[in-house]
């Protein structure tokens, strides 16, 4: 009697150690066979092999699309899981409508991320790299010395107070910023339990912050939420801060805010249409952009790989799963 397979899903451009699947195996065990298939940046059904096709659970690693196409193929799928927090690369509808659950990994990177966004915000506020340049040019000048602040005069605006944002309140009220948030999904009070302040919109959000660190998931409501309207209600001299997904924020504006000193500067470990694609996009100035890295730490992927694992083990067996979003 065949056993059923749990196939891990990734593109073959990104191939890594997670082909070898020993994590995802020491888990899953006896409930099933675990495989894993490199398909193209875009699979279209003819690319899907038939063991995909006849699996019972699909792990879905770097943001591989899975569209209404692809999960038409999926014969017996008992779940999706998407290794990682964002689920927007999955058509959540249409697994539905199939009544396929989508699963997502919610929590397994928020010290990480929450640190990377602290660490953006402080090179900025710090002006780590200009000074960087100007010690290796063998010079002291310190030319930038009136754009420095102390942290608690400043305002740390967090746009979306969920798992990450909440850590990264907390490490921002910790190093002496004041710190507010705009969340209209948040139950009223919850900033007298984290000991911050709360704005009553986005704009008054952008308004007052100093550094904006962006938290929120990208769904139809926040794609392009942070354009040339929003961009020009926030401070000459703030910082924005995008450890989310880079579809939040129009890239255009943004660097144009930048370019024009409209802005303060920028600190992006996401970017919309992401990678950078041009020189000219390169060389924008005050902007740090990281490789959409802000997850990686060796104890946050063991912890996310384990996770997908336990969900696709239940999948196999048949148990309910949990972490669904669909």
């Amino acid at each position: 009697m065949n056993r059923p397979l749990v196939a891990i899903l990734c593109r073959k451009d990104l191939s890594n150690a997670e082909f070898e699947a020993n994590i995802e195996r020491e888990i899953i065990a006896e409930a099933a066979e675990v495989r894993a298939f490199p398909l193209p940046e875009y699979p279209r059904p003819a690319d899907i092999p038939k063991e995909v096709r006849e699996a019972v659970a699909h792990i879905v690693w770097h943001i591989l699309p899975i569209d209404a196409d692809f999960i038409q193929c999926l014969k017996h799928s008992r779940a999706v899981i998407r290794n990682g927090v964002g689920f927007d690369s999955v058509d959540i509808a249409a697994a539905a409508a199939r009544s396929i659950p989508v699963c997502n990994v919610p929590d397994y990177g928020t010290e990480e991320v929450a640190d990377h966004a602290i660490a953006l915000a402080m090179a900025l506020c710090r002006r780590l790299f200009q000074l960087d340049r100007e010690a290796k040019r063998l010079g002291w000048r310190v030319e930038e010395s009136h754009r420095f602040r102390r942290l608690r005069t400043q305002t740390f605006g967090i746009l979306g107070l969920g798992r990450i944002g909440t850590a990264a309140a907390l490490r921002a009220k910790a190093l002496g910023f004041r710190v507010t948030f705009f969340d209209p999904y948040q139950p009223s009070g919850l900033q007298k339990a984290v000991g911050i302040e709360r704005a009553g919109s986005l704009a008054e959000l952008l308004a007052v912050s100093d550094v904006l660190s962006i938290h929120c998931p990208l769904t139809a409501e926040t794609r392009s939420l942070i354009g040339e309207r929003e961009l020009a209600l926030m401070k000459p001299t703030a910082y924005l801060v995008n450890t989310a997904r880079g579809d939040i924020v129009q890239k255009a504006p943004l660097f144009a805010a930048l370019r024009s000193g409209r802005l303060g500067g920028a600190g992006l470990d996401v970017i919309e249409n992401e990678p950078l694609r041009t020189a000219e996009e390169a060389a924008t100035p005050n902007l740090i952009a990281t490789c959409h890295a802000a997850y990686c730490s060796v104890e946050g992927l063991k912890e996310m790989r384990s996770t997908s694992a336990h969900i696709a083990r239940a999948a196999a067996l048949g148990q309910p799963v949990w972490n669904r979003v669909n």
